[in-house]
């Protein structure tokens, strides 16, 4: 048994009979098995084009490559993971031939608007160090041409035609003003994605106008001097130092700056309390990812000239002080939304002083009521906002005016300044569309002879708000003839009823008929170089009060009259390097309106266009 066993483990591992291979006839070599023949390689491809699944070609030769002496890449941990700096990124275009600067040229690179570093090589005498310093330049050509009309009153001792004996004589004025701004910037820092570390900024403004009138005494005081005028300013609209704390800085670039010297400050959204080019200190900055920001500003008002408005630096500083602080927050209340919260406080000392323009108009004090100089202290307290409830843009103003009046001129006593302002813009856009809701409220004085003021005032308000300057109540200027003399009651590029001697020269003034405005606007945006525009206002006096006793009348009527305006805007080469606008605007008089005005012949409608042309380098 044991010699059996394994010749059946042996027979039973032997293969079938049908895969063996036939015995070779003896003397012959055995034909090759199955497993002993060369099996051609497999076609990686069943298809042009289409490789064998599972199929693995094979690597190719390792090749090795002698470079002795170089430098071995720096390892892959030694790169940022976010970006990848190029040494002199501004040049690389230019070395590669895409881009060749021309001076003349303001669209693209070009050293002289800052797109570029300040080469050192070519300006050896300027006092500066380091790679990244740039040089702006900004030049402006502003041209305005306006014919309009409004109630103007006859002069007093002698008129341009003995037919006119009214009040009012003709209406019809024409202005046409050229501005020609240059600015001029430098600035350290690569500030494509944070300020400069310091910047030198100066800005300069030469105007000159041209106005005709058809009465006298209406731009002089002297009424041998005429109806027409021709006058020029060169004005400092900005000189300032801006210096950046780097320290404060973080991987966010937030920031905190300070700004001293004559600069642009507008105090919210719109522009409603104090928008100027002013002297003064300002430190500011962001936190948070830029969602807060803040200012703290201490301002020294400069005198303006007369008849171009531009800042006066050959005069005294005015006795007038502003002190701002304000703080914004990005999603406050609800998403979307951005709060600002203020408090602004005016500090005048100007009772002692009498100024008089450059027309012979006395300004300081205003000749209202008993003619007397006035001090006063204002505390503004004010909360605004701007952002979107869902597809509704909302931008919306409060200020509560809390103060003393040292010397009302009504009564030449002190006075407590309480008055308030509203203003709400609500628009909806569609496609090329944008629909405007607007409403506007500020008090007017209920009772002159009382110690308490409740008309509102600004200190200098220039607001962007219900069809901005191409309305007609907005823009233009109405003189209160027979209720004071060079005062006016509204003022230019204003939406206040303030009844001031000059929005620039003058002081504020809380013995005023306040205002009410309701409107209704759309723009439509053509194409991007076209832009219609129109608007409906609805406005009233507050209160008449104040006017009923300026005007020694029992009542006046609310109701000042319809405001409608029209405007186009064209960018032929769909940037703001060259701009046209034409607009036009037209006031129908309402019952208080046409009380306080009745013009020669009648005239219930007042009209006025605007051609500006705006040429930017």
């Amino acid at each position: 048994m044991a010699v059996l066993l394994p010749a059946l483990l042996l027979l039973q591992a032997s293969p079938p009979e049908e895969v063996l291979p036939p015995l070779a006839p003896p003397g012959e070599a055995a034909p090759p098995r199955d497993w002993e023949v060369d099996i051609p390689p497999v076609d990686p491809e069943i298809i042009e084009g289409r490789q064998r699944p599972g199929y693995n070609a094979p690597l190719p030769e390792r090749i090795e490559q002698m470079n002795e002496g170089a430098v071995r890449a720096p390892p892959p941990e030694a790169f940022p993971t976010e970006q990848f700096p190029i040494p002199d990124r501004w040049r690389l275009i230019q070395s590669l031939g895409l881009v060749k600067e021309n001076i003349l040229d303001p669209y693209n690179q070009n050293t002289y608007k800052g797109d570029r570093p300040i080469n050192r090589a070519k300006v050896p005498w300027l006092p500066i160090k380091g790679d990244d310093w740039f040089f702006v330049a900004n030049l402006v050509s502003d041209s305005v041409y306006e014919p309009r009309t409004f109630p103007i009153p006859v002069g007093v001792q002698t008129t341009d035609d003995p037919d006119r004996n009214d009040v009012f004589g003709n209406d019809f004025s024409q202005v046409f003003s050229q501005t020609f701004i240059a600015g001029f910037a430098l600035l350290k820092g690569s500030t494509t994605f944070k300020p400069p570390t310091i910047e030198y900024r100066l800005t300069l403004a030469y105007n000159v106008n041209y106005v005709t009138v058809p009465e006298r005494r209406v731009l002089f005081v002297e009424p041998s001097r005429g109806t027409t005028r021709l006058d020029h300013f060169l004005g400092v609209q900005e000189a300032f130092i801006d210096y950046h704390f780097s320290q404060f800085d973080n991987d966010r670039f937030d920031f905190i700056s300070i700004r001293a010297g004559i600069q642009p400050f507008q105090s919210d959204f719109r522009g409603f309390l104090f928008n100027d080019q002013q002297l003064g200190v300002r430190l500011f900055g962001s936190r948070d990812n830029n969602r807060f920001q803040f200012n703290l500003g201490a301002f020294w008002r400069l005198e303006k000239d007369t008849n171009s408005g531009l800042n006066s630096i050959v005069q005294r500083p005015r006795d007038d002080f502003v002190f701002i602080a304000n703080a914004y927050r990005q999603d406050f209340l609800i998403p979307a939304l951005t709060s600002q919260f203020t408090v602004a406080y005016n500090r005048n000392r100007e009772a002692d002083e009498i100024e008089i323009d450059d027309n012979g108009f006395p300004v300081r004090p205003a000749l209202l009521g008993t003619l007397r100089g006035r001090d006063y202290d204002v505390v503004y307290l004010g909360y605004n906002m701007d952002g979107r409830i869902g597809r509704v843009n909302l931008t919306g103003s409060f200020y509560w005016a809390l103060g003393e009046d040292r010397n009302s001129f009504f009564t030449d006593r002190p006075a407590d300044i309480n008055a308030q302002f509203a203003a709400l813009e609500a628009s909806y856009d569609r496609d090329w569309m944008r629909f405007r809701l607007s409403a506007a409220y500020a008090s007017g004085d209920s009772d002159p002879y009382d110690d308490s003021e409740g008309g509102f005032d600004a200190i200098f308000e220039n607001p962007v708000f219900a069809g901005a300057d191409t309305s007609y109540w907005i823009r233009q200027t109405i003189p209160f003839a027979g209720g004071g003399r060079a005062v006016a009651v509204n003022g230019r590029n204003g939406i206040l009823n303030s009844l001031r001697s000059s929005k620039e020269q003058g002081q504020s003034n809380f013995n005023n008929p306040g205002l009410i405005l309701i409107g209704a606007g759309a723009d439509f945006d053509l194409t991007p170089e076209l832009r219609l525009s129109a608007n409906a206002n609805h406005l009233w006096f507050e209160n008449t009060s104040s006017l009923e006793v300026l005007r020694n009348e029992g009542s006046i009527p609310r109701e000042i009259g319809f405001d409608l305006s029209a405007s186009a805007i064209w960018r032929p080469k769909a940037t703001q390097n060259i701009v046209f606008r034409l607009s036009a605007a037209a006031l129908l008089a309402g019952d208080g309106f046409k009380d306080l005005f009745t013009v020669r012949g009648g005239g219930k409608e007042f009209v006025s266009v605007l051609a500006n042309v705006v040429l930017t380098y």
